[in-house]
């Protein structure tokens, strides 16, 4: 199902589904991202074999606030100068690798001991997780190895009927995805 975030009937719907395990695209800063509940194992799964992804690298984790992504990490465990950095990120364009909290599924974190997340300032995002109630899982959509979609219509292409729910809103003006860094060592995974 296609739907803009102006038809609340439609938006009220994409939301039940959401909650009952579908998968959803949705633009994000710079590529439209394939996602679903992160705390449905099935449904993260599904994304997994969707996309084609090695389950071993993980995904990532967004939400419009600090509270929708801080049920999968263990923020505890980071220093205050950690936690100052990060906060003064967010919400933007950076994803962050904190800590796994033990409620996390481990299919979010793949082999690492980390979850990637990131607290998005892109509005149609930051309004889908709003509305949803939280965050949701975040990989650029595409068949692993092939170009990130930038438009709803590169998404039909690409999965067809195999996504259940597109949020036909525009991308970010980011040219790339947004840079990752590991919170514990300050490492840039990706730039």
């Amino acid at each position: 199902m296609k739907f803009s975030l102006s038809d609340l009937a439609a938006v009220d719907s994409a939301i039940e589904a959401l909650r009952a395990g579908a998968l959803i695209a949705y633009p994000t800063e710079a590529v439209f991202g394939l996602g679903c509940d992160p705390s449905n194992d099935q449904a993260v799964s599904a994304v997994v074999r969707l996309k084609r992804r090695d389950s071993s690298k993980g995904l990532i984790v967004i939400g419009a606030t600090l509270e929708h992504i801080k049920p999968y990490v263990d923020w505890d465990r980071l220093g205050k100068g950690a936690q100052t950095a990060i906060l003064a990120s967010w919400p933007g364009a950076q994803t962050w690798i904190l800590p796994r909290s033990p409620g996390a599924g481990a299919i979010l974190s793949g082999s690492h001991p980390g979850v990637a997340v990131r607290v998005t300032a892109h509005k149609p995002t930051a309004d889908l997780c709003t509305v949803f109630g939280g965050a949701l899982v975040s990989t650029s959509a595409n068949p692993s190895g092939a170009p990130p979609a930038r438009t709803a219509d590169a998404v039909q292409q690409y999965f067809g009927t195999r996504v259940d729910l597109l949020l036909d809103e525009p991308v970010g003006s980011r040219t790339r995805p947004t840079p990752i860094r590991d919170a514990l060592t300050g490492r840039l995974l990706r730039s």
